[in-house]
């Protein structure tokens, strides 16, 4: 069942390496030039979700304006007409509806981070308009605009949202230790490298 999600994200993974490659070396190289210049001290697992944030902006980006030969339907503005209208079991269940809410865990979970969140209303909040945001772009370029996509982001970073709060519950039972600099840029180091290897 989860075939075509897989699929989606190595698709995902295939368009997007290219401006990948090019973004990392260009933000990696300004901001480490300008933590040098700055002498300011490099923490790195911070730079390293940073990093991770800004690339999954960029890719967001490219994916939800990318323009393909698909011959995209009307605009849906009655909320549930298009997630209910897919087989649960079917290819593109798991690509849009699934897909669609898994695309906004990232920004749920990274908003909930950078802003100490304790309730998911910013989380919640910032979702809205992002997905607003996109759907309306999608609109004005030739794609369509989906009520039902709203609804699934909106999920996906309330989901997110929980995600980074019950990680920061793990975190906050382990021993001291685990919570010292040195441990998190190891731990960060060694969550990359894993990453590296399983999209290559």
């Amino acid at each position: 069942m989860l075939g075509p999600l897989t699929d989606t994200i190595q698709g995902v993974v295939n368009f997007t390496w290219p401006m990948l490659i090019i973004s990392v070396v260009i933000l990696v190289s300004a901001r480490l030039t300008y933590l040098i210049k700055e002498r300011k001290e490099i923490i790195l697992y911070k730079e390293f979700l940073m990093l991770f944030f800004i690339i999954y902006i960029l890719c967001l980006f490219q994916v939800v304006t990318f323009q393909d030969d698909v011959a995209w339907s009307s605009n849906n503005f009655i909320p549930f007409r298009e997630i209910l209208r897919y087989n649960i079991t079917s290819r593109l269940f798991w690509k849009n509806v699934v897909g669609n809410m898994i695309m906004f865990l990232p920004f749920g979970f990274f908003i909930s981070y950078y802003l100490k969140a304790e309730k998911p209303h910013y989380a919640i909040y910032l979702t809205l308009v992002a997905s607003i945001a996109i759907e309306i772009v999608q609109m004005c370029i030739g794609r369509v605009f989906d009520v039902d996509d709203i609804l699934l982001n909106l999920l996906g970073g309330f989901v997110g949202y929980h995600i980074y709060h019950i990680l920061r519950s793990i975190g906050e039972k382990f021993p001291k230790i685990f919570h010292r600099e040195w441990v998190l840029n190891i731990v960060s180091v060694l969550a990359i490298v894993g990453l590296v290897m399983l999209l290559v």
